[in-house]
Formats: structure tokens, C-alpha cells, sequence
């Protein structure tokens, strides 16, 4: 491919290798990192809140290389893909960065799917400020505990000092509760339930795109309920449909469980989790769902009058899922030649490359082209007719490619004469996945399109599923459990480990207590660690 290269990101995002490490030197001058193959001179900051300086008038020469290929290094690779693919930039300000228009159409997708799903289960979007009094955080012990290492405090505003310094939004628990203890009176104004689409800022030191970043995006929802029972079935009821959404649109065969006490929200009684193997074998937490108990409502006195008259505290729950998804569908999905973006979430479905090489054949090609769009477009299909004449045709199949679209439509004047059409599939490279002599005929185009759309996703999800379930292994013992970790895969066994136990595990390998699957084997068990009898398994690996 005679593609662009553009300049990884991996200066930019600070990660373990060794390309990176000048992000993490705070004491070291401005670093300048060249970004973009043909416009921009970034400067890289080490101080957290210096910016870059201004735009060089210099543009930097074209580099002719392709992507970082993943069993090279995976996170070049990853870097590379968010770059080329045209998904994000990074920011001034160390850590953060500026998500593009073709990565926010995917943050898009999973906002259209999921504002559907949280509308049909109660709940209704609001907004609550994004500053929040840093008395707030103080009220739940565990909670400011918890964040403490990653609040960032705005002490001065309007030039004076604050009368008491604010806290830029980490998460919404403690101002939701305040005005909840202002709306929740009786038990006639339960359930409250509420969702807002928001950004929060949680201070890391180690920061990579879209997985982890200074400031990022996601929905949190926030309910309140008059039983333990009831709020302990929203949070299953939240976890499931992130569970559906992972599976379905996503393509993602995410493990759904319980967390460990070690890995409980900050605050909460319980936490549940989906968890996703990334092409790295590596774990993502891709969405988490918590039974707040009466944590919060203590804390700040949210209490209603029973049917009874009784005063009662309120039991609450909250769940999220955040921009980190975006990350997770690259890196389970994408492969040597970019980005592979399952077809429910791409905002482009199909692109029409137009070919021609007289002057006189460039009419009819376009005509034919563009009927083909509308009849695609008229059909609810998400279609791109890409007739700039500035690239050839191969460069356009390697860019689409590249930034992983499903299918590619190739139409010539052969094609024209002939009324069909070449069909290429992005997720079946090379010949093998390009179908040539598909007519143009809308009762014919338009169900093979949405046929093998449909094949797509299946083969995504199917795919994924068979990488995950090889590279799980089910131990017995903690010897065992250190081996596959050390191999990269993910060890499931027996487990009633203390806290102390679970320390010891992530010391000594580098692995987390990920979950206990809602899915358990029957029959008895003894924990890999301590012998002891064991009512569950649960799953150890190395995550982001």
C-alpha cells in the first residue's frame, strides 16, 4: 500500500515501552513530536498543564510506511491504527485528547443504541454541573479514599481564591445524591432514575487514547429505589443490557460478572463488570454497573417517608460505560491493514469506488455510481460514494480499508455495460472475500448488501469468541494460574482467596482478579490458592 504514514502516537500517550517514557519525565524540556504527515508540529508537554506552542509553518515530509503490524508491537500498532484511521489527536494538555470526527461517529453509534435501551427501562436524560464541592467527596469515606489520587481541584476562580476549593468531575454519586435529598421526599417519588451524558476528569499518570485519558466521555446512570431488592435488580438489569450491546452491536464477547471486594467501586456493596479480551489477550473493563446500597444515601441523608410514614434511606445504584468502548472495538477487531469496525456501529457501511481510466469513461462510471448510493441510501444502508479523482482507485481501497469499512463496491465501465458490480468484504482480505458480477438491480444489490452486512457482524463476534475461548485456561492451582498468566492468556479457576491473597496475585504476576462470571461450573471445588473449598471460579489476567 503507497498509504500515508502517519507518525504513531505513541510519544504522545505514555505506556510501558520505551518509546514513551519521555511523557512520564517531568522534569525534562518540551518534547516535539511531528503528528500528522502533512500539516501540524505538535509539541508533547511534560508538565501537566503546559500547552503546545503555536503551529510550525514547516510541514514535515511524507513518511511511505504502512502500519506497525500487531504481532510487531501491538501498541504501535494500536497508535498507528487511531492515528491513520483519522480517529483522535491529542490535546494541549498532557493526557487528553481531541476524539475526530470518524472516532466520535462510533462514540455516536453506541450513544444512539444505548439512549434507546436505558428510555425503554425507566430511565430520563438530564445534566447535572460538572464543579463539585470538594465537601462532597469528604462525605463518603471510601469514595474520597478512592479518588483522592485523581481529583483535579480548581482552587481560584474570577482571579480570587475559593472559599472552598471545587473538584472537576470524577464521577457523579455525591452531587446526584445532594439534589436527590432535595427531590426524594416519599415513597411515591420512587424509583428515580436518570441517566446524563457527560464528560469527568479523573487525573492519570499513565495514559493511553481512548483507554484511559485525562478527561473522557461516557453516560453514567444514576437510581435511587425504596428495596434492596429493587436496586439490586436495576444494577443486573444495566449490566445486561451493556451485556447485549457488547454482543450484538459491538461484536464483543464480553464475560459479565461480579467484581472482587479489591475491585469494588469506591462506595459501593457491589460492582459488576463486563469484561473484554483484546487482540493482545490483554483484559478491558468495558462497563461496569454498582449496587450503591446505602452507602451514599447515609452519607448525605437521602431519605424518604415509607408507606408506613417511617423515614428510610433510599438504596441506589449507578452504572457507566465510557469512550474506553471505542478503544476495545479496535483492539478486538482490527487487524494488520487498520481498523475493522463491525457494521451496526460503523457510520460508513459501504463505500462505492468509482473506476475509470478515459476521460470518456468517467461519466457513465459516476451516473452509475451514484444511482447506486441513492438506491443503497433509500434502503437505510450508511453509503459513501468516493469519487475524487485526486488518488487512484488502490490507494482508496487500502484507506477505506484502513479505516474499516465493511464492504467496498467496485464499479468500471466493464461493470457498467455489464450492469453489476465487485463486492469486497473487509473482514476477508485479498480474493477470497471479493465477489465479482453482483447486478445493480436494487431487488438484487440491495438484500445481497444487508446479507453479508449481517455476515459481517456474525463473523466479527464469532471470530472474537473463538480468540477469547483459546486463550482461556482453566488452572487448579497457583501455579497453574502463574503460568497462563505468564503466557499472556487469562487463568480461570477456584477462588475464595483473601484480599491479601489477591494482592499477592497482581505482585508477583501483574494480574487482577478481573471477575466471578455469572456463568459457574457445577460441582465441587477447592481455591487455587488456599485449597479450601470454593462455591465459584473466577478469572485472573493482565488488563489496561
Amino acid at each position: 500500500m503507497g498509504a500515508l504514514r502517519l507518525p504513531s502516537l505513541t510519544s504522545i500517550f505514555a505506556i510501558s515501552s520505551s518509546r514513551s517514557s519521555v511523557f512520564l519525565r517531568r522534569s525534562k524540556q518540551l518534547h516535539v513530536r511531528k503528528f500528522t504527515a502533512t500539516t501540524k508540529v505538535f509539541a508533547q508537554s511534560t508538565p501537566a498543564t503546559e500547552v503546545a506552542p503555536a503551529e510550525s509553518n514547516q510541514k514535515p515530509p511524507v513518511q511511505e510506511q504502512g502500519i506497525t503490524p500487531r504481532s510487531q508491537d501491538f501498541n504501535a500498532w494500536y497508535l498507528d491504527v487511531i492515528s491513520m484511521a483519522e480517529l483522535a489527536d491529542y490535546g494541549p494538555v498532557r493526557g487528553t485528547m481531541v476524539i475526530r470526527p470518524y472516532g466520535y461517529a462510533i462514540w455516536e453509534a453506541i450513544q444512539d443504541y444505548l439512549n434507546v435501551k436505558f428510555k425503554e427501562t425507566g430511565h430520563s436524560n438530564m445534566y447535572f454541573p460538572q464543579f463539585i464541592p470538594y465537601s462532597f467527596i469528604e462525605k463518603e469515606a471510601s469514595h474520597v479514599e478512592g479518588f483522592s489520587p485523581e481529583l483535579a481541584l480548581v482552587t481560584v476562580g474570577g482571579g480570587k481564591e475559593l472559599e472552598e476549593k471545587l473538584v472537576v468531575r470524577p464521577t457523579s454519586e455525591t452531587i446526584v445524591n445532594h439534589m436527590f435529598t432535595q427531590w426524594i421526599h416519599s415513597y411515591r417519588d420512587l424509583p428515580l432514575m436518570i441517566n446524563q451524558w457527560a464528560n469527568v476528569t479523573r487525573w492519570e499518570m499513565r495514559t493511553k487514547p481512548f483507554i484511559r485519558t485525562l478527561e473522557f466521555l461516557w453516560q453514567e446512570g444514576h437510581t435511587a429505589h425504596a428495596t434492596p431488592e429493587e436496586a439490586e435488580r436495576e444494577a443486573m438489569q444495566m449490566i445486561d443490557v451493556y451485556t447485549k450491546f457488547s454482543y450484538e452491536e459491538a461484536a464483543i464477547p464480553v464475560i459479565p460478572g461480579r467484581k472482587s471486594r479489591v475491585e469494588t467501586f469506591a462506595g459501593a456493596d457491589r460492582t459488576y463488570t463486563i469484561e473484554a479480551m483484546m487482540g493482545d489477550r490483554k483484559a478491558l473493563q468495558a462497563g461496569t454497573s454498582h449496587n450503591l446500597g446505602q452507602n451514599f444515601s447515609r452519607a448525605f441523608g437521602t431519605q424518604f417517608a415509607d408507606e408506613n410514614g417511617q423515614r428510610q434511606h433510599v438504596w441506589q445504584t449507578s452504572w457507566a460505560i465510557s469512550t474506553r468502548f471505542v478503544g476495545g472495538i479496535i483492539m478486538t477487531h482490527g487487524d494488520d491493514a487498520g481498523l475493522m469496525l463491525p457494521p451496526r456501529l460503523a457510520s460508513i457501511q459501504v463505500v462505492i469506488v468509482p473506476i475509470w481510466k478515459k476521460a470518456n469513461e468517467k461519466n457513465e462510471v459516476l451516473d452509475a455510481a451514484s444511482s447506486i448510493k441513492d438506491v443503497l441510501h433509500t434502503a437505510g444502508i450508511k453509503v459513501k460514494l468516493d469519487e475524487s479523482d485526486q488518488r487512484t482507485p488502490g490507494w482508496k481501497f487500502n484507506f477505506w480499508e484502513m479505516k474499516g469499512v465493511p464492504l467496498r463496491i467496485e464499479i468500471g465501465p466493464r461493470d457498467v455495460s455489464s450492469r453489476s458490480v465487485v463486492i469486497s468484504r473487509r473482514d476477508i482480505p485479498g480474493k477470497p472475500g471479493k465477489v465479482f458480477g453482483i447486478s445493480m438491480e436494487p431487488s438484487v444489490l440491495v438484500p445481497y448488501v444487508k446479507e453479508k452486512l449481517d455476515e459481517i457482524q456474525l463473523s466479527l463476534l464469532d471470530k472474537a469468541k473463538s480468540f477469547r475461548d483459546s486463550n482461556i485456561v482453566d488452572v487448579s492451582s497457583y501455579d497453574e494460574l502463574k503460568e497462563a498468566i505468564s503466557q499472556g492468556k487469562w487463568a480461570r479457576g477456584p477462588w475464595v482467596g483473601s484480599d491479601e491473597d489477591e494482592q499477592t496475585v497482581k505482585e508477583e504476576t501483574g494480574a487482577t482478579l478481573r471477575c466471578f462470571p455469572f456463568e459457574q461450573p457445577q460441582g465441587p471445588k477447592k481455591c487455587l490458592m488456599t485449597g479450601s473449598p470454593a462455591d465459584e471460579v473466577a478469572i485472573f489476567a493482565k488488563s489496561y
